[in-house]
């Protein structure tokens, strides 16, 4: 992952509460205006933008039609596994001299979800211990409760991870899912989040994961303060409006 924090990383790290499994989404800013929303994304296959906006736009259109007098947004969503395995990132350091970090390797992790709107840079983040059925289950009906009150309908596109397509899950009424075409993590714009949010945690070392998740927290908080740069990152070109 290559540095994206741009302008969020222009002051120290601030450390926040931490709230068992959940992120608040409120933090004072000192970001720059963003910058222009990304270019067509590179690799993959070129032909999955189009077949994606087709099915998103059919979608909506279906959605709008199904419910006239209701609001219909569209969000994408996935998720990232944060650990005690330090996350390395080059640095500058003055000629002769070789930057250190403290870095003491454990195997243990958290998930961090997210969901992002991309046309406003609105973001739900839940942070769960693992990546399963029940998990995705606890944060599709967290989301929805936030998200989807009476009067709104969401569309969510997310990858075909098994956890997403198990027959377990029950997807609340106000949302309906949206898989991408396989093998284009490429088309998901919550993927852009990934790199800004690990340059928050980037050459440190956490002794536990409450540590690390309360980094992780305050982060994120940073992050959706600014929701004009998290649109410039996950507004593609080539999305519905909605």
């Amino acid at each position: 992952d290559g540095a994206e924090g741009g302008s969020l990383d222009r002051g120290a790290h601030r450390h926040g509460r931490r709230s068992q499994h959940s992120v608040a989404r409120h933090a004072p800013t000192r970001l720059h205006a963003p910058s222009a929303a990304p270019a067509p994304p590179r690799g993959g296959d070129g032909r999955g933008a189009g077949r994606l906006q087709k099915k998103l736009g059919d979608t909506l259109a279906e959605v709008k039609q199904a419910h006239p007098a209701e609001v219909v947004e569209l969000w994408t969503q996935d998720e990232a596994r944060l650990g005690l395995k330090p996350v390395t990132r080059r640095v500058w350091a003055p000629k002769g001299e070789r930057p250190t970090a403290r870095a003491r390797p454990a195997y243990e992790w958290l998930w961090l979800f997210a969901a992002v709107h991309p046309a406003s840079g609105r973001v739900f983040w839940l942070v769960l211990p693992y990546l399963n059925a029940q998990m995705m289950q606890r944060f599709l009906d967290a989301f929805a409760r936030e998200h989807a009150p009476a009067g709104k309908r969401l569309v969510m596109v997310l990858d075909g991870a098994s956890a997403h397509r198990a027959q377990s899950l029950r997807v609340p009424e106000r949302l309906t899912l949206v898989s991408l075409p396989a093998y284009t993590p490429e088309l998901n714009p919550t993927e852009r989040l990934w790199p800004v949010v690990k340059e928050g945690i980037a050459n440190r070392s956490f002794d536990t994961l409450e540590e690390l998740e309360a980094t992780v927290c305050a982060r994120c908080q940073k992050i959706s303060a600014a929701p004009e740069q998290v649109a410039a990152l996950t507004n593609y070109h080539w999305l519905p409006t909605a």
